[in-house]
């Protein structure tokens, strides 16, 4: 199964490791600190030019940890999760 994370992105729900709300998650000092580090990295995936509404910490095949920051929102991306997003 395949999950869409906003704009053309697709990935396969297998690699995925956690889906975050940034509302939440961006307000402890760990979190903003790894998503600063991911980007400086260029394992961040900006996926809008407006604000993320959440961000999708996702494996990759090269060992590295991918962050998608999507427009959808946390809830609309696992309830897309839990119907087993697209085939």
């Amino acid at each position: 199964m395949y999950l869409h994370l906003g704009q053309s992105v697709v990935i396969p729900d297998r690699d995925i490791l956690g889906i975050f709300d940034l509302d939440n998650a961006s307000w402890a000092f760990k979190t903003r600190e790894f998503l600063e580090r991911a980007e400086t990295e260029g394992r961040a995936v900006w996926l809008t030019e407006d604000l993320p509404r959440s961000f999708i910490l996702a494996d990759s095949r090269w060992g590295e940890s991918i962050v998608y920051l999507s427009p959808l929102s946390s809830a609309t991306l696992s309830a897309h999760a839990e119907r087993g997003g697209l085939e």
